[in-house]
């Protein structure tokens, strides 16, 4: 499967490995390593996950309170956003409408 990263999603990856390593060194690294993984795993199996918006999904990070929100079209999986559960859900939906269609 081709991968496809919203950039948003790129900069709210980012954003939480660095707070992780800010508040403890090596834990971004770690952070970043989980994401990668999630997207391997996602590409493998990418309809293993339930459905939470119209076609999206979210695969939840083990360790972590994230989630990757995406969409399977075709042979493309589309990663709309890095999600912290906790706070403004729903806030990439906006990002629906750039997924390949």
């Amino acid at each position: 499967m081709k991968l496809l990263v919203d950039p948003e999603a790129l900069v709210e990856a980012r954003n939480a490995a660095a707070f992780y390593e800010d508040s403890q060194p090596g834990l971004g690294k770690a952070f970043l390593a989980d994401v990668e993984a999630a997207t391997e795993e996602i590409a493998r199996h990418p309809f293993m996950w339930r459905r939470i918006k119209g076609r999206f999904r979210r695969y939840l990070i083990p360790r972590f309170p994230y989630g990757l929100i995406y969409a399977v079209q075709g042979k493309t999986v589309y990663v709309a956003a890095v999600m912290h559960l906790k706070r403004k859900p729903g806030y990439w939906a906006a990002r629906t409408k750039r997924s390949p269609s």
